[in-house]
Formats: C-alpha cells, structure tokens, sequence
C-alpha cells in the first residue's frame, strides 16, 4: 500500500464525513510527493519536483503519478503539482480501491437489503492503515489533519462529536523535502477556501440582487 491510499482509508473510516473531494485531492497529491521522495523518484530543488531514476512502482496510481512528472527545466514547483495532479484525485483513488475490492456497501442498521455509503472492507490493506494511524505515524497524520480528520486524542466520541479541530496539532515529519510538501498542501487547502468563501460571497450578493435587495 502507499500513503495515498492509507490516507483515502483512514478519511473514510475515522470519521462519519469524509472531507470534501477537493481537499482530499490536494492530500492525496501531495501524499504521492512524499511517496515519490521515499522511493527516490524525485528530489526537491527549494520547492521544485526534479524527477530521477524511473524505480518500479507496484501501485498504477502512483506509477502514473511519476509518469506526469514534468522532467524538463523549469520543473514543476510544489504547489502547481498539487493543483494539476489533484483535480479528480479523489475519485480516482475512489474507485482504484473499489476495483481492488477494498470497499464495501456498509448495510443500514434495521434495513438488511438497503445499503448506505462505501466504506473499507475488513483486509489487511485496512489494517495496515489502521496501524498507521493509531501509531501517529507522523505523514499520514500531518496529511489527515490537513484536510480535517481529527486526531485520536481529540477525535470522534462515538456519538458523532469530532473534537475541537483547532486545538489539534500534527507531530513534525521527518525530513525538510516531506515538510515542504506539507507546508504546500496546507497553503493549497488555505487557498481553495479562500475560493470558496469568495464564491460564496460573490453568489450571495448576486442572489440578493435578484430579490431586490
């Protein structure tokens, strides 16, 4: 398994509202980054991705992430892969794991023949993730604090209270090229909020005209 997929377990599975596609897909870019630098496929120059040696990379996701890599001078900073790779991560990786037969329909409690929205299957891919949550694995916790995911210590109560999020904080990564991957993904996920909020102050004030306001 790879960080990416840990990462799209671990949000479906910890909490009872996964994060919104477009966070996740920024993680998730940003998680093939840190895949990457482990596996020595790329290296940081400051925040530019300068591929190396193509390695042989079992996950199809994650090979076709370095197949994308731009390999020619001026590389590809940091925070544009995040945006370019991201869009539709999400799903992508939604669907890899549905065809891998790591999902499963959860069954609606009292309503054996209906069932309710895909969760992960019980298999040892789920427990690897598992693991790597409770042990606070430092980038699988970095990531999943980003987008939203409240940590064991202040995390779901059973009765659907996630924690106070703010008071979170993730531990340090390991190494300066993995932090700067972090830092861009947390900035991404900063700026596409500020989109949102821009959006929707933009669609009020234009449902306001309308009303005569």
């Amino acid at each position: 398994m790879t960080t990416p997929r840990d990462l799209m377990i671990t949000a479906m599975d910890v909490t009872p509202s996964p994060p919104a596609a477009g966070d996740l897909s920024l993680a998730l870019a940003g998680a093939e980054l840190v895949d990457l630098l482990a596996a020595e496929a790329i290296r940081l120059d400051d925040d530019r991705i300068v591929p190396a040696l193509r390695p042989a990379l079992a996950d199809r996701l994650l090979d076709q992430a370095a197949t994308s890599l731009t390999r020619e001078p001026p590389y590809e900073s940091v925070a544009d892969w995040l945006w370019r790779r991201g869009s539709g991560l999400a799903s992508a990786y939604l669907a890899a794991l549905e065809a891998d037969g790591q999902l499963t329909r959860r069954r609606r409690r009292g309503l054996p023949f209906r069932t309710g929205r895909m969760v992960p299957a019980d298999s040892p891919v789920r427990r690897r993730a598992a693991d790597r949550w409770a042990s606070h694995e430092p980038v699988l916790t970095a990531l999943a604090t980003a987008v939203g995911i409240p940590g064991r210590d202040g995390g779901d109560t059973g009765d659907g209270d996630t924690g106070d999020k703010e008071t979170e904080e993730a531990p340090g990564t390991t190494d300066d090229a993995t932090e700067t991957v972090i830092v861009a993904v947390n900035e991404a996920l900063l700026e596409l909020e500020a989109v949102r909020q821009r959006r929707s102050i933009e669609q009020a004030a234009f449902d306001n005209v309308w009303r005569g306001y």
